[in-house]
């Protein structure tokens, strides 16, 4: 697997955001988006189970990032999230994004939590769309850093 860029403040990947969840997501042979992660309780809904809106944002996240492979910079325009069951804290979780369809503007994708046996337990559809040339520009230049960071996740320059 591949290993794709960090930034600085992003609530995901953001390796110097103070609140932030610091995860490396990866790209595998079939350009699909993979992330694990184990939530802990700071970010539970009901008790012993992970907030219904940091599952979303996981899977926008790496539904999303199935476009870095070819250096597209999207915004979301549609999520929809289907929960199938809950998922409990402080056990790993596996996230999958993959492209559906690039057409135009629009990119279509869709993604899944997976639960440490394996089971799903939250599925998305999404709608992105991409940024143009110039707005692409604007934000990598306001971000200031977007590196792929060693696993060791060495100090951030």
């Amino acid at each position: 697997m591949i290993k794709q860029p960090n930034s600085r403040g992003c609530f995901l990947c953001g390796l110097q955001n103070p609140i932030g969840l610091k995860l490396a997501f990866y790209e595998d042979q079939d350009n699909r988006c993979i992330v694990h992660f184990t939530p802990h309780e700071h970010l539970q809904g009901y008790p012993g189970v992970l907030h219904g809106g940091i599952i979303c944002a996981l899977l926008d996240e790496t539904i999303g990032r199935t476009l870095v492979h070819d250096d597209l910079w999207a915004m979301t325009a549609e999520l929809n999230v289907r929960f199938i069951k809950p998922v409990p804290l402080d056990q790993p979780l596996t996230v999958i994004g993959e492209l559906v369809r690039l057409q135009s503007r629009l990119v279509r994708g869709r993604g899944e939590l997976r639960l440490a046996d394996d089971s799903v337990a939250a599925t998305a559809e999404a709608k992105y769309i991409l940024l143009p040339a110039d707005k692409t520009a604007q934000f990598r230049d306001e971000l200031g850093f977007w590196q792929v960071v060693p696993d060791a996740q060495e100090p951030v320059p």
